[in-house]
């Protein structure tokens, strides 16, 4: 079997066959910049644009209309939360997310709190989820936007969208959810979840890196935005500079073929990690599963391993491409912020890995990747002291250490 086997389908995700036959013909042949309205070469792009934005639109419940093109989701947050503080300021200076949203939401508004807002940061439970409840409470007179992702990128946790949605609509509050992870993988309606912002990227649903979208909704209400980049007023004036139509083209064939392989792609990443989860936790005790189960991405599976540091844990295991956190972290060697968020611990939280299966992994990957988990982990085990007492009877709360350790 050819290694490293990919497993972290959550950072990235490789361009399906189908998805690069259909973009090949846009970086040569149909080489027209869309907006070129004087000849036939910009027409044949503007078209395969358009094109594109009728397939995202299909495989979210929206317009065509809706979509503006980003270079991905980290732009498309910053367009929709600092756009709708730009735009909505004047009717409040108060907007509610959580902490344990990707950093591009995060960062964002540490952002827009310098500039005068207030953030309310919701606190997940114990699962990483989010309640209506907890939204509801933390709504206030002046509340602006709520923003928080449909499904997180680390643990796989969903959160109740369509009621924090119903809620947000009922107190005529904007909601803004980064879907990125959730796209592609589970279904997603902007109209019947009540979404009035929603980000993708065309890298995590087998499109290409470097494109990706932000639906704004444009009836009951109609959101409103303050651009963020100014220039020839491309995407009706959301986001200025020549489209990327290559990459355009990529993420609309991405959505078609997602849209028509929904339920197959669900079932097949569904069964990879049940059969995963069921030798690994078979065959080891002391095992964490880290985030929801009911409620929770196919294809991801957050795992700690108690005794064993995480990073010794990924070199043990150096056959398979894995996570210890979100890629766009995974140079810090800080727990997870949003294990932390979680209550999950230090110790737990650096003995987490994240293991991504997808449409392109097989069976024989998985018992290959659950084989050497086991195996790495009963090695490591033997040199652990803590492991020695836990397996001999000694309550570790009960021990006097000396020295901090």
């Amino acid at each position: 079997m050819k290694t490293p086997i990919y497993l972290d389908y959550q950072a990235t995700t490789p361009v399906d066959p189908r998805v690069l036959e259909a973009m090949l013909p846009y970086f040569s042949d149909v080489f027209g910049n869309a907006a070129s309205r004087s000849h036939a070469f910009g027409w044949t792009a503007e078209e395969a644009v358009e094109t594109s934005r009728a397939q995202i639109a299909s495989l979210i419940g929206a317009s065509a209309k809706e979509i503006v093109f980003t270079s991905g989701s980290t732009e498309a947050i910053n367009l929709a939360i600092k756009g709708v503080c730009d735009m909505y300021g004047s009717r409040g200076k108060h907007i509610v997310t959580c902490q344990a949203e990707h950093k591009a939401v995060l960062d964002t508004c540490k952002h827009i709190e310098k500039e005068g807002f207030e953030v309310t940061y919701l606190k997940p439970d114990k699962t990483g989820r989010v309640s209506v409840e907890d939204v509801r409470a933390a709504l206030r007179d002046d509340t602006i936007l709520v923003a928080l992702m449909w499904a997180n990128n680390e643990v796989g946790t969903i959160h109740p969208v369509r009621e924090i949605g119903a809620l947000c609509k009922e107190r005529k509050i904007l909601f803004f959810t980064d879907a990125t992870q959730a796209v592609g993988k589970i279904p997603v309606d902007v109209e019947a979840d009540h979404v009035d912002l929603l980000c993708l990227s065309g890298h995590k649903i087998y499109g290409p890196k470097g494109a990706g979208c932000l639906y704004v909704r444009r009836r009951s209400p109609r959101v409103r935005l303050v651009a963020q980049m100014d220039g020839g007023g491309h995407e009706r004036g959301m986001r200025s500079g020549t489209l990327n139509v290559p990459g355009i083209v990529g993420l609309g064939a991405a959505c078609a073929v997602a849209e028509a392989d929904l339920d197959k792609d669900r079932e097949h990443s569904n069964a990879l990690r049940e059969a995963f989860e069921k030798k690994v936790l078979g065959s080891l005790d002391h095992v964490v599963i880290n985030g929801d189960v009911e409620h929770r991405l196919p294809g991801c599976s957050n795992l700690s391993f108690p005794y064993v540091e995480g990073e010794s844990m990924i070199m043990g295991i150096k056959d398979l491409a894995v996570s210890s956190g979100s890629a766009c972290t995974s140079a810090s060697l800080e727990p997870s912020h949003v294990l932390q968020a979680m209550d999950v611990g230090d110790e737990l939280a650096h003995s987490s890995i994240r293991f991504g299966f997808g449409r392109m992994t097989t069976s024989e990957q998985v018992d290959f990747a659950a084989d050497q988990v086991i195996e790495a982990v009963k090695k490591l085990r033997e040199l652990s002291p803590l492991y020695e007492m836990v397996q001999e009877g000694i309550d570790l709360s009960t021990v006097q250490w000396q020295g901090g350790h």
